[in-house]
């Protein structure tokens, strides 16, 4: 159906195509689209590849946008958990936020390319509004190169019987990051079951002293040629101390092993980090904004 905006072009009146819900169909174009840019799209694209198209297996919808009739696809987002906007110009944004303007909020976040999100968010922002919180700078970060510090030998993957041990650095990763805690919602099962499912894929890390857990991460997202690393934490007692350059380099060493390229993003504010990831070798490729509602 198409979609009638208010413009000061065309006599008043600009007319575009509506987002869509794309399905089996548009397999090629959501492939060639992702492909454009792997190290943005990799949240997505992990998704996309594990699930295809069907709603119930993405965890989510795929709304694409085409700006005219030659076919392709001018515009992506995703809708689930978190609304994730990749790509697209501003008849496409203003299409994503009519649809999603359609429905209650839903999403705990949106999150993306800092252009897409914040145009988004601009469409959305009085009738979702307010945020509560808007982090409009954060660097994205790549490694596709060999560390340039030696990964930390006491950092590996977590064992599944660890799971009690790990929980509660994950949870205060979380509350420290997010600025809520994650069990409030359901008294922690449903978090307990994603870090369960991390641990399980062999996809969450930590260097343990005494059994506890001093340095932790996870690789959250993992298509075909990129794995982002997320959940990067450092015990309060063990900072400052130059642990998490070699700690973080030891989950990348993993990566790569697994013959994806390091990426991860990180808030501007946060020197530290920035920092030991500077030391690593990352270097910054992008920039992603997200709302926290």
């Amino acid at each position: 159906m198409a979609v009638i905006r208010r413009s000061g072009t065309l006599g008043g009146v600009l007319k575009y195509a509506g987002a869509r819900l794309l399905d089996d169909r548009d397999v090629r174009s959501v492939r060639a689209a992702l492909a454009t840019d792997p190290v943005m799209s990799c949240m997505v694209a992990a998704r996309f590849e594990n699930g295809g198209l069907d709603p119930w297996r993405l965890g989510g919808e795929l709304w694409g946008f085409a700006d005219g009739p030659q076919g392709g696809l001018d515009g992506l987002c995703f809708s689930g958990a978190n609304l994730v906007p990749l790509c697209g110009g501003p008849s496409a944004i203003r299409a994503f936020a009519d649809r999603a303007a359609r429905r209650a909020r839903c999403c705990s976040s949106m999150v993306g390319p800092v252009d897409q999100v914040l145009g988004l968010w601009s469409e959305l922002c009085e009738s979702w509004g307010p945020a509560r919180e808007e982090r409009l700078n954060q660097p994205l970060l790549v490694l596709a190169e060999e560390p340039r510090v030696p990964a930390d030998p006491l950092v590996r993957p977590v064992r599944p019987d660890e799971l009690e041990s790990y929980l509660p650095a994950a949870v205060a990763m979380f509350t420290e990051e997010v600025g809520v805690d994650p069990r409030l919602p359901d008294g922690g099962a449903g978090y307990r079951s994603r870090v369960t499912e991390l641990i399980a894929a062999g996809r969450a890390f930590a260097r343990f002293e005494a059994g506890e857990v001093v340095f932790k991460a996870e690789i959250g997202a993992m298509s075909a040629t990129v794995g982002q690393i997320q959940g990067v934490w450092v015990h309060p007692d063990w900072r400052g101390h130059g642990l998490a350059a070699g700690a973080t380099a030891a989950v990348v060493a993993r990566l790569q092993q697994l013959g994806r390229v390091a990426s991860l993003y990180v808030n501007a504010y946060n020197q530290p980090a920035r920092a030991a990831y500077r030391r690593v070798g990352f270097t910054q490729v992008g920039c992603f904004a997200t709302v926290l509602f």
